[in-house]
């Protein structure tokens, strides 16, 4: 890998002193891959390479460095998602429910999101939000491709959405964008990228990401912060500045026996409770490096806003439901221009957000007919018209690279690999013909 740069050297050899030996030898090996199961879809195989469980995740598996679990055709139907198992730790601790309304506020590229939405069991609202276009749109295909269908993706600024949701949310996770150190093991770019300025540009940014956050906390609601760095200005210090400023919030206790404490000693004036944080150390665990505060918000304080107006299903959708037979989750009707979505229970008024998903795509309104979506499809289990193959047959070879497949299926039906929802067909005369989207297929 590329040489460290050697202030950080200097930095971590201040602060960890007897231990700088065993945390540099993991710079000569692998580092560790992990693969996250998807609760909703419940694969009955898993990759042979896939190892054994996280003790911090209960879907999550450790995963072989040479592992092709992201190229199987059960990742494209949602069966898992690849995540790094140090950073399955912080939406663990955020200890979401059924039934919450949950921010992920940095949220791409969307493991942390995904992994949100299983502890919300399909009941509650997600609101995901990432700042950068391009990266917001690859959260919002991961939330597809996952079958999620109770979260709203946005792309908008912190302090825009604070002002539009003040005192909304009972969790908040703030996953900041930091500067890497945490990843010099996994990826190269990181150890390129760093600098001492970078260091300080991202704790100004962090700052002002957590009084965004701050604002959209309900009283009594639980608030996580994580990075993936080491370094203290990013972590206990960010913590600690905050706490200063923002004395309506305390350290909470948790317990997690598998992450080492939190070092206020390596910061100056120390708000309370630092120890209480989480340093996720590539030499103590199997993972790569992490830090996490669990933050609790004093008083009761929760506001409501508006919810978005409900529309009707059109009569087009309404007969393509009858003939598939095809279930919804629940939720209100919205046409989006000629879109319509499936929106949340719960779901605030969307005008002037930006909005790349408003709950689960159900099709396009085409001239008097109704076509389904491929979000629709990898949400479903079932309908009145499946065809269903091996993940190596064939068949399914053929459907991933666009091509028409036999069967005697006839109307709008499911294709499903393995059991699980690969995607829509439309059958006639013996034939299937494919509808699954270009832009996913393979050549």
């Amino acid at each position: 890998m590329t040489e460290l740069p050697q202030a950080f050297l200097s930095q971590m050899a201040a602060q960890l002193k007897g231990e700088m030996a065993a945390f540099l030898r993991t710079y000569d090996e692998p580092y560790q891959r992990g693969l996250r199961v998807n609760p909703w879809k419940r694969p009955t195989l898993l990759p042979e390479d896939c190892g054994e469980r996280v003790p911090w995740e209960e879907n999550g598996h450790y995963l072989a460095l040479t592992s092709t679990a992201g190229a199987d055709v059960l990742h494209e139907a949602g069966a898992w998602y690849l995540q790094e198992p140090s950073a399955m730790a912080p939406a663990g601790l955020l200890d979401v429910q059924p039934g919450e309304r949950v921010l992920d506020l940095c949220a791409a590229p969307g493991g942390k999101t995904t992994q949100l939405a299983a502890a919300l069991r399909g009941e509650g609202l997600l609101v995901s939000n990432e700042i950068h276009p391009k990266r917001a749109r690859i959260l919002s295909g991961n939330v597809e491709r996952l079958g999620i269908a109770n979260a709203l993706v946005l792309n908008e600024y912190p302090k825009q959405l604070a002002e539009r949701f003040p005192e909304w949310f009972d969790k908040i996770l703030v996953d900041a964008p930091c500067s890497g150190e945490g990843m010099f093991r996994k990826e190269e770019a990181a150890v390129t990228d760093w600098s001492e300025e970078t260091v300080e540009m991202c704790a100004r940014r962090q700052q002002e990401i957590l009084h965004s956050a701050a604002q959209m906390l309900r009283g009594g609601g639980r608030l996580v912060y994580s990075t993936c760095t080491f370094s203290p200005q990013e972590n206990e210090g960010a913590v600690s500045a905050f706490l200063h400023a923002h004395p309506e919030f305390y350290v909470e206790e948790v317990s997690a026996p598998w992450f080492a404490p939190g070092r206020p000693d390596w910061v100056e004036d120390p708000a309370p409770g630092l120890e209480h944080t989480f340093r996720l150390w590539p030499h103590h665990l199997r993972g790569e490096g992490h830090y996490a505060a669990v933050l609790r918000k004093r008083g009761k304080g929760v506001s409501e806003q508006p919810e978005e107006k409900s529309g009707r299903f059109p009569t087009e959708f309404l007969e393509f439901q009858k003939a598939s037979g095809a279930a919804l989750p629940c939720g209100k009707p919205l046409l989006f221009g000629s879109t319509l979505y499936q929106m949340p229970e719960g779901t605030p008024e969307l005008c002037g957000l930006k909005v790349l998903r408003a709950g689960l795509e159900l099709g396009q309104l085409l001239r008097g007919r109704f076509e389904p979506a491929h979000a629709w499809a990898l949400w479903l289990k079932d309908a009145k018209s499946v065809a269903g193959f091996p993940s190596d047959s064939e068949e399914i070879r053929r459907y991933l690279a666009g091509e028409t497949i036999s069967g005697a299926q006839t109307g709008w039906t499911l294709v499903r690999v393995d059991g699980l929802t690969l995607g829509w067909a439309k059958g006639s005369a013996g034939q299937l013909k494919n509808h699954y989207p270009k832009a996913l297929r393979r050549g």
